[in-house]
């Protein structure tokens, strides 16, 4: 049986966040007492980044995921030299550095860009901006529509193969095909992928204040931080804190309802892929996959090539003998070591307790604390960020606590994540060895290092990794926190890109990439090599 004992930890780690968030929503609150939810609409530039959040939230969802049907097809059904590396950077945008894609996409799409550059031989200019909602979109794009068509793809390879076969022996192809056999599937995820993505951009914040273009562009999120970073606005910071944090759980508690898991009713899954016979095949229907899969090659690949060729000019790689630079990285790595190692300890301990109760059949209690754990997804970051900045302020020097503020914060925006990696391998080894265990007196540290580590370290290391990643390329609370005597490489590059040192931030955004993939790449090899018992 397991250790009851290990439920404590869990409490008090849902207590801990418990208090945070709820002192943070309290803090918030003393600073806006008139607060009416009804009254709010009346404010004219409340109504306009309202407006704005969710005009922009909802065209990147239909750009980003309507587009990732076809692409998701046409991947489906082709195999290529190459694929397997291009579906494993379609998983790595989820953890590529917001402000890395940016400077790619600044780079050739800017008013100083390959593309204008280009342009200007012939005697014409940009035909957009892409300050304001077009890069905005565009950005929002690039980072979610590769992740929308990875999800969509795996919905995709869920068709069990034996309606595959059918649908080969009874010759069925092109549109038919689709919507009998392969969209039902698609269908099913889409709510899904669609709501995790309205939810990304409606959050977004190092995004919109890269490319946001002025007051006409400008969403809640980044609203709140100029209210607080700029005009100190205690009260309207407040107030937009609060309204987005009632939008964002509103948002949830529909998402939710609205998402379904995807049902599979067989275990024999085409995971080879869906080749085409010959004679159910076409060369327009060829041309047109190549054309998709080569659309996604096209926004994908060139900013990442043009930060990995613009990093490397002699004039940027100058800023590397600059000291502040190290000092960024170091603060960088800090920070997300430190949030890393604090929200797997706030994982475990909730986890275990969950574990705890779902194997002795009290569900409900389980669902209870691992909801406390992912609450963070309906309280952005900043929300968090601007209440314990209300919350500390009369008795603290919060500049001087930035550090440990933004260690934990960063800490709480991976929790979810980890929570949601570790939550079905953890509750699977209690399934399948506790009884063995028990059984052998093997409990403790001995049970960790013969029975569970060998089992649950891939998605460890997979947690682990990519809570390391996005706190290395966060922008939200550093953002508000930070200073000259603390900035992490994100905020660096951020100042560079703000003073138009386009070569400077080149070389700082390379090395961001460099350091984020670098270390997800590291710590998975590392944490899954096998280690003789």
């Amino acid at each position: 049986m397991l250790n009851p004992s290990r439920t404590w930890p869990g409490i008090l780690s849902a207590g801990l966040i418990i208090a945070l968030v709820a002192g943070s929503i309290l803090a918030l609150l003393i600073q806006s007492p008139t607060l009416n939810p009804g009254a709010l609409w009346h404010d004219s530039y409340l109504r306009h980044v309202t407006a704005f959040t969710f005009k922009q939230a909802s065209l990147s969802v239909l750009l980003s995921v309507g587009l990732a049907i076809p692409v998701a097809h046409a991947l489906y059904r082709r195999h290529f030299p190459g694929r397997a590396l291009l579906l494993r950077l379609f998983s790595m945008t989820l953890v590529l550095p917001v402000l890395v894609g940016v400077v790619g996409l600044v780079a050739i799409y800017g008013n100083r860009g390959l593309i204008a550059d280009g342009l200007s031989v012939f005697g014409f200019s940009l035909p957009f901006n892409l300050y304001g909602l077009g890069g905005i979109l565009l950005a929002h794009v690039f980072f979610n529509l590769p992740f929308s068509a990875r999800l969509l793809l795996q919905s995709l390879e869920q068709i069990p193969a034996e309606q595959v076969q059918l649908a080969n022996h009874l010759g069925i192809r092109g549109w038919h095909r689709f919507r009998l056999i392969e969209w039902p599937y698609m269908r099913q995820q889409l709510p899904h992928v669609a709501g995790l993505v309205f939810m990304l951009c409606f959050t977004s914040f190092a995004t919109v204040m890269a490319l946001g273009g002025g007051p006409g562009a400008t969403t809640i999120e980044l609203a709140i931080y100029q209210a607080l970073r700029f005009d100190f606005d205690l009260q309207t910071g407040a107030i937009l804190a609060v309204w987005q944090m009632l939008l964002c759980g509103a948002l949830a508690l529909v998402i939710q309802k609205w998402a379904r898991p995807v049902a599979t009713e067989s275990s024999l899954k085409n995971t080879s892929g869906a080749h085409l016979p010959a004679a159910l095949d076409s060369s327009t229907a060829k041309k047109w996959d190549t054309l998709w899969i080569a659309l996604v090659c096209l926004l994908t690949l060139p900013p990442l090539l043009v930060v990995v060729i613009r990093g490397l000019n002699p004039q940027g790689l100058a800023i590397l003998a600059h000291s502040e630079l190290w000092y960024a990285v170091l603060s960088s790595m800090k920070v997300s070591i430190f949030a890393t190692i604090l929200a797997l300890t706030l994982a475990v301990a909730l986890l275990l307790a969950s574990r705890f109760w779902r194997y002795n059949g009290l569900g409900g209690r389980a669902d209870r604390i691992e909801l406390v754990g992912s609450i963070i997804l309906v309280t952005p970051g900043l929300v968090i960020s601007t209440g314990l900045f209300l919350l500390l302020r009369p008795v603290a020097d919060v500049f001087g606590m930035a550090f440990w503020l933004v260690t934990l914060v960063n800490a709480l925006m991976a929790l979810p994540y980890l929570i949601k990696i570790l939550s079905q391998p953890l509750f699977q080894v209690a399934q399948q060895y506790t009884p063995l265990c028990t059984s052998l007196g093997i409990k403790g540290l001995n049970r960790l290092r013969i029975v569970e580590w060998s089992l649950v370290r891939k998605p460890l290391a997979q947690g682990v990794a990519l809570a390391m990643v996005l706190s290395i390329g966060d922008l939200g609370a550093i953002a508000l926190f930070g200073s000259q005597d603390f900035r992490t490489l994100p905020l660096y590059l951020y100042q560079l890109m703000g003073s138009y040192q386009l070569a400077a931030s080149a070389t700082v955004a390379l090395l961001l990439m460099l350091l984020s993939l670098g270390l997800y790449w590291l710590i998975e090899k590392i944490m899954t090599r096998k280690v003789a018992c």
